[in-house]
């Protein structure tokens, strides 16, 4: 059984191996267009068998790439990307599209059994006001795979972030749900699965099934499962709400994200249908985990997963 990572750094991203495949690739300096809010981001994203757990600039939503961390109603910007919604106009695009601006690593990211993105990043707004300083940590750990067979197919990262406000006021943190468009509370790190994952299953750890089931509830975890396309088997992706709290600010529970049917897409999102309002030097500290198994996975695996990778 292998349990080590390796790892290869470039000029603008870092690569994460698990027995010869790349299972990830953190960008950290991406060539985004501004419309589509610069940050960094994680793609290409892989099961331990090849196949693919994620999707860059599809063409309904270039926006959207991998596994990011987001923000898509900060005050009167976006760092989200794309159109920002607005009760009185739905969506339109406006010359409020910020940058998240990494600035360094703690300690460079080494191989061996944990793989650590330890960092600082900038949040800039359209204006170029510096509105927040971030500390973000990605660990990737648990890898369970063989070199000469499939093992378990495992591997996991978590991703923990602290935010806090440096504009100088409070900042009101929301969602286009907290907008006023229904369903739509995405915000926060978001997950855009493969096209081929359209129409897929999800289950949460309450017993719920299908998005309309998911859609804005709260739950420990949820869990998307697919057959892939061109390579045999399927996959299955689990991310888990862990937490979200500040001590300077009151925040709702984690609410899910959830769509299966005209794409698929998950968000933990802290702002679902409630704004935080963060004050001046506030911080607010989010923690989830998002767990790659290379196989579809029945309702008793799940259980089980759920309680070993538990937050």
């Amino acid at each position: 059984m292998t349990t080590g990572f390796d790892v290869r750094a470039e000029q603008d991203a870092i690569a994460v191996d698990a027995a010869g495949i790349e299972i990830l690739r953190y960008v950290i300096h991406p060539d985004s267009p501004k419309e589509e809010a610069p940050k960094p981001y994680l793609f290409p994203l892989r099961f331990t068998d090849g196949g693919e757990a994620a999707v860059r600039r599809p063409w309904d939503h270039r926006w959207h790439t991998g596994l990011q961390f987001t923000w898509s109603h900060v005050a009167d910007q976006n760092f989200w990307g794309g159109p920002t919604f607005a009760a009185e106009t739905g969506y339109q695009m406006r010359d409020n599209l910020g940058t998240m601006k990494h600035t360094g690593f703690a300690v460079e990211p080494t191989a061996g059994e944990d793989v650590v993105f330890d960092e600082t990043l900038e949040w800039i707004t359209s204006r170029g006001e510096h509105w927040f300083d971030e500390h973000r940590i990605q660990r990737v750990h648990s890898l369970d795979v063989d070199r000469f067979g499939p093992g378990r197919g495992v591997w996991a990262i978590d991703l923990t972030t602290e935010l806090t406000n440096v504009s100088g006021r409070t900042l009101p943190m929301g969602s286009p749900t907290t907008a006023g468009r229904p369903n739509a509370g995405y915000t926060g790190w978001f997950w855009r699965g493969p096209r081929s994952w359209t129409g897929c299953d999800v289950v949460n750890s309450a017993g719920a099934a299908g998005e309309e089931n998911t859609m804005g509830a709260p739950a420990g975890w949820v869990a998307f499962s697919s057959e892939h396309d061109e390579l045999d088997g399927g996959g299955t992706v689990m991310a888990f709400a862990g937490s979200s709290e500040s001590q300077d600010a009151e925040v709702p529970p984690i609410k899910w994200f959830t769509r299966t049917g005209i794409f698929t897409v998950t968000s933990p999102s802290p702002a679902f249908d409630q704004e935080i309002h963060l004050p001046a030097e506030g911080r607010l500290r989010l923690h989830h985990r998002f767990v790659f198994i290379a196989k579809v996975c029945s309702g008793e695996e799940l259980t089980a997963l759920g309680e070993e990778f538990a937050l």
